[in-house]
């Protein structure tokens, strides 16, 4: 769980802990390069088609694995090592960008390309979103737990502020191939960040359930419970 908390003001309790720290700077770099290339990838859709449509489609593929695949996603953070799979996502997150770098940066880009790199991000952003938090939560432990939330959601807000600010100087400037290269790199601060931390996130003794199993008992939790039900 890293470090023990010392003394902080509530709001800030959470960065008593030496991984979160870690992970929270890492998060906040590869987060404002995720806003940059949300503006990016709109822009070169329009460039390429100039179809509303189109712009469209590409959220749909690029959001429609949330809605999905959520229940999977959260079952299988479960039964694996959370940091390593972390890794994974945020490398497959990484090699996505860094392709569309390369294929707008030699003039080969078309609509295609964008659509599946999108459904790409998609597939690896449902499964990290779940691993995450419940990554987050063992690193900081339910008396700094608060905290993280806050200042995650801090984070969250900071970056979607300065991300699509940066990409629409950094697209005016050199175009919509750095902004994709610049998405790249910072997913390489995550990876440092979680290559350094003492938490594994390893998965908790239970009884052995398929994962069909636990998709049911997800989804059964969900109908029985007002608040969740209602959101």
């Amino acid at each position: 769980m890293g470090d023990p908390p010392t003394r902080l003001p509530g709001p800030l309790r959470a960065f008593a802990h030496r991984d979160f720290r870690l992970f929270w700077s890492g998060q906040l770099v590869s987060l404002i390069g995720t806003w940059m290339q949300s503006v990016a990838q709109s822009w070169l859709v329009l460039e390429l088609t100039n179809s509303p449509f189109l712009l469209g489609l590409v959220g749909t593929l690029q959001f429609a694995p949330v809605l999905f695949f959520s229940f999977f996603a959260g079952a299988l953070a479960d039964r694996l090592p959370k940091r390593r799979l972390i890794i994974t996502t945020q490398s497959v997150m990484c090699v996505q960008a860094m392709l569309l770098a390369a294929l707008v940066h030699r003039g080969h880009v078309q609509f295609w390309h964008v659509a599946v790199m999108a459904t790409v991000y998609g597939l690896a952003n449902t499964v990290d979103m779940p691993t995450r938090q419940a990554f987050v939560a063992e690193m900081v432990g339910k008396e700094s737990l608060r905290s993280a939330i806050a200042l995650n959601s801090t984070m969250f807000n900071g970056a979607r502020v300065v991300g699509p600010a940066l990409a629409g100087l950094v697209i005016a400037r050199w175009g919509t191939a750095v902004a994709f290269f610049f998405n790249g790199l910072s997913f390489l601060a995550v990876i440092a960040a979680l290559s350094a931390l003492h938490t594994a996130g390893l998965p908790r003794l239970r009884a052995a359930r398929s994962l069909r199993e636990e998709f049911g008992v997800g989804v059964a939790y969900a109908i029985r419970s007002p608040r969740v039900a209602s959101e």
